[in-house]
């Protein structure tokens, strides 16, 4: 598994439209996508996150591939900003119960 995660900073103005693309993109991910979440820093309410769960780095890169841009990304910008990107590869992870 594979986990990116996008940042930006967005203008409170825009934070109810980050959420409807957010939403409206998920009724159509992707297969090689596990999961995704869009989260708000807890303290630094302007910084959101899209962390995105892919079943594989193969599959990552395929989608990357089959796209000009990815949707993550496009989300941002539609609300006025541009994310920085960051992949993390998952070494072990936990269930809960």
């Amino acid at each position: 598994m594979v986990i990116t995660m996008l940042e930006g900073r967005v203008e409170s103005e825009q934070w109810d439209a980050l959420k409807q693309t957010f939403h409206a993109a998920n009724q159509q991910l992707p297969p090689a996508i596990a999961q995704s979440y869009l989260i708000q820093n807890g303290t630094e309410k302007d910084i959101w996150r899209i962390v995105t769960v892919w079943r594989s780095r193969q599959a990552l890169q395929e989608y990357r591939a089959s796209v000009e841009t990815p949707g993550g990304v496009l989300m941002f910008r539609a609300v006025g900003a541009e994310p920085t990107l960051s992949i993390f590869d998952v070494i072990d992870y936990i269930h809960g119960g």
